[in-house]
């Protein structure tokens, strides 16, 4: 017995079936001019470095809408949000590239978007950061350095990467706390007086500075290891970079709690 399919029936399933396809084919890319030979030996993308900001707003609401929508200087997103009271929201996907860096590099990281994850803090730059949400924002930094497998000192700020465009995450934010819960850079105590002929520039960039405009490059390194102001180096400044040459990498953390 032939069954008859109505028209509207039979458009349906083929809108279905077309939708179904090209689900897969954006989930699967492949390139026309090769031959598909699938290999099993692969896995995903892994970012390699996180990057902490201050949002520079008034509220958790106000900034989940600039993240999620276009702004006055386009659009922006970021992987996490920490709000004030501890909350951390998630905007994207891991696996995914939020755009929060913009133009910057660090080290040879050229593509920081590209090969990191995006934290946003809830601060507007002239509070402190109250223990709520830093606590919170260790507790994440563990389940993304354990999970994703990322180097725990490769925590850094935004003005990191881009000295001349960003000062976020301020002179405020508790690095040093940071360090004692085993992320990120921080200088060792007993490093001693740096030797006769010792490079500061070189200093800097063997950390991960570009130091193409020096000043910028100071003022991001003072906030992050010295919480102040300032675009001269100092000898304070050449001890804190001699220690930080000779800073070993940080025990990698506990794993995250389930």
């Amino acid at each position: 017995m032939t069954l008859s399919v109505p028209p509207a029936l039979r458009s349906l399933c083929l809108a279905a079936l077309v939708l179904l396809l090209g689900a897969c084919a954006h989930s699967a890319p492949r390139n026309p001019l090769a031959t598909w030979v699938p290999s099993k030996n692969f896995d995903e993308r892994r970012p390699v470095v996180i990057v902490l900001h201050y949002t520079e707003q008034d509220s958790v609401e106000q900034s989940l809408e600039t993240l999620r929508s276009r702004n006055s200087g386009g659009r922006v997103s970021s992987h996490y949000l920490v709000g004030k009271d501890g909350k951390t929201y998630q905007l994207v996907s891991d696996a995914k590239r939020a755009w929060h860096a913009g133009a910057g590099s660090w080290g040879a990281i050229t593509d920081v978007n590209n090969a990191s994850i995006g934290i946003e803090i809830d601060n507007n730059g002239k509070t402190p950061y109250p223990d709520a949400q830093i606590d919170s924002l260790i507790v994440l930094l563990r389940d993304l350095t354990t999970r994703l497998r990322i180097p725990p000192t490769q925590i850094i700020g935004h003005s990191d990467l881009a000295p001349t465009r960003k000062i976020d995450p301020g002179p405020l934010f508790p690095w040093k706390r940071l360090h004692e819960a085993g992320f990120g850079l921080w200088p060792v105590a007993d490093a001693g007086e740096p030797p006769a002929g010792f490079d500061p520039w070189l200093a800097l960039q063997a950390i991960g500075y570009v130091v193409d405009n020096r000043g910028d490059t100071v003022r991001a390194f003072h906030h992050r290891f010295r919480g102040m102001e300032g675009t001269e180096l100092d000898a304070e400044d050449l001890r804190i970079l001699y220690a930080l040459t000779r800073t070993t990498a940080p025990e990698s953390p506990p794993p995250a709690t389930p």
